[in-house]
């Protein structure tokens, strides 16, 4: 008969920033990897396109004020952002080009890679060749999308810490089969027994803890510790890596 697991529901400290988790808790987001811009040419006008991290309404207009103070010369600073989880605030604005043909492109660049809080500021300076509304709508919505693929996005997946303690001579099994799981090994301790930090989507703790009683047959003591997010890299098709 197999040894019955001890499962221990211990909270113990980590080095990640730790979030209770509630029933308005998404199971994950995406938004920018970092902060960052990128410049394109089209008929001679410049489009340089800026974008920020934000978690305010507040934080996003003083970006855009500070991009308009450092491009003062420039035709027009037209921006877009989303805030919030479910982005609740949704903001555009075309900064004097034909109406439509600049913020509302942005903005539904950033609803359609369903980025959250996230800015964008488009600064354009006229190259004297004028594009036409569905140039405009076209100019505005690549330099955006050019700046996000440059600068990268992450998805925040809702993931549980466990601590997984096992002896030396179980170590090789339980490597090897994280190593083609989709969980993550945060790190390896090695003392009078070895524990193992793992990282598992949240609704799939249970599967997870099951997994390794039945791989280990038993043999390990599995301590339960914060539920936070952790960002991966995300691409357009959903791929993520699988480590941090």
């Amino acid at each position: 008969m197999r040894e019955k697991v001890a499962i221990q529901l211990i909270l113990f400290y980590t080095d990640f920033i730790t979030r209770e988790k509630d029933a308005h808790m998404l199971e994950s987001y995406i938004t920018v990897k970092q902060d960052g811009f990128s410049e394109i040419e089209i008929k001679k006008s410049r489009f340089i396109c800026s974008v920020k991290r934000v978690t305010s309404e507040e934080e996003a207009k003083a970006f855009i004020a500070a991009i308009k103070k450092e491009h003062w010369k420039a035709n027009h600073n037209c921006s877009a952002f989303v805030i919030g989880e479910k982005n609740d605030i949704q903001r555009s604005s075309d900064d004097g080009e034909p109406s439509g043909t600049a913020g509302v492109p942005m903005l539904e660049v950033l609803k359609k890679k369903e980025l959250i809080n996230v800015v964008a500021v488009v600064t354009r300076y006229f190259g004297g060749i004028k594009l036409g509304t569905g140039g405009l709508i076209r100019a505005y919505s690549h330099a955006l999308s050019h700046t996000l693929d440059e600068i990268g996005l992450v998805i925040g997946k809702l993931q549980q810490e466990l601590l997984i303690t096992i002896a030396y001579p179980l170590l090789g099994k339980a490597q090897a089969f994280l190593e083609h799981s989709p969980y993550t090994l945060k790190e390896t301790i090695y003392t009078e027994s070895i524990q193992l930090i793992c990282l598992v989507d949240e609704q799939a703790t249970e599967t997870f803890i099951a997994e390794m009683t039945d791989l280990l047959n038993g043999q390990l003591t599995i301590e339960k510790g914060a539920t936070s997010y952790h960002e991966l890299p995300f691409n357009e098709k959903g791929a993520q890596a699988n480590d941090i």
